[in-house]
């Protein structure tokens, strides 16, 4: 008899631990297959490409890669001699078309104080539209002299935002031409996160559910929300041809993997010490408002 109960308890025990393993095993795959969370998270940031809007050869470079920045600081400096050079010049020209307009100016005001049978009226009105056209001329200097200053201004190409310097690629020397990107600056402020979630987990997903961001390979756990969800993605399988038609594959695997789709992470907040870097990968698990709710 008690042989037959210790037979009943171990078949229990082992048909438990089963039911729990079977449980266990459900809850995992549960939770692998269907839960709002992805280990292709990857670090975003704005990069802004800094380049000279006026050519001309790098007489100075004042960071080094990497370097940290504020707004305002001076990046590099192109060669001002020409510029100052531009500027004197405009400057002379305004100089000259004021004194021009005067002259004029007095010339058509002491002939429309004559007589007509002094001046004929049709010298009276060539002489007001010489002085509108020197007016006009007066106008472009001073626009080319203003042009000239914005251009020495210019010389001094400045950070736009904080952030860190990257690809440094400008020497003393360098000749820069004018919108040609010569280093990349990270806004500090600007990271964010793009989860890549499975086509089939995107009901469950919100704009503004809290998000848990963890980093690969650290304990660094980062809290943010969802700020929005990408509404398209490339079809490689269907590209078009040449003439605009639908070019479509042949083939068609009979195990099809589910499409990812970002999703945007806003980063409500980089504690002290966490060091981000655009290009980091991280998991991102999703929590529904909805079952938070319940």
């Amino acid at each position: 008899m008690k042989e037959m109960h210790k037979q009943i308890l171990r078949v229990s025990i082992t048909l438990l631990i089963v039911g729990l393993a079977v449980l266990l095993g459900h809850m995992l795959w549960v939770r692998y297959m269907d839960s709002p969370w992805t280990r292709d998270g990857r670090v975003r940031a704005d990069v802004v490409n800094v380049a000279s809007d006026i050519p001309g050869l790098v007489t100075e470079v004042a960071v080094r890669d990497n370097q940290y920045v504020k707004k305002g600081d001076l990046l590099f400096r192109i060669d001002t001699e020409r510029y100052h050079h531009t500027l004197t010049e405009t400057g002379a020209r305004l100089e000259q078309r004021k004194i021009t307009l005067a002259l004029k100016r007095g010339q058509s005001t002491r002939r429309a104080m004559l007589d007509d049978q002094v001046i004929s009226r049709e010298d009276r009105e060539d002489a007001d539209l010489i002085t509108l056209a020197a007016k006009a001329d007066l106008d472009q200097a001073v626009a080319e002299h203003e042009h000239a200053r914005l251009d020495l201004k210019r010389t001094e190409v400045r950070a736009p935002v904080d952030g860190w310097i990257s690809n440094l690629l400008v020497r003393p020397g360098d000749y820069a031409q004018a919108g040609e990107a010569k280093l990349a600056l990270i806004d500090q402020k600007s990271y964010w996160i793009y989860g890549y979630f499975e086509e089939h987990k995107l009901a469950l997903i919100h704009v503004n559910d809290p998000a848990e961001i963890r980093m690969l390979g650290t304990d660094f756990v980062l809290r943010g929300h969802v700020e929005s969800i990408a509404r398209g993605i490339t079809d490689r399988d269907n590209p078009t041809d040449v003439r605009l038609l639908a070019n479509v594959n042949p083939s068609f695997n009979w195990v099809r993997l589910a499409q990812r789709v970002p999703v945007r992470i806003h980063i409500d907040e980089i504690p002290e010490g966490v060091v981000l870097v655009a290009g980091m990968t991280c998991s991102v698990i999703i929590h529904p408002a909805s079952s938070s709710k319940s």
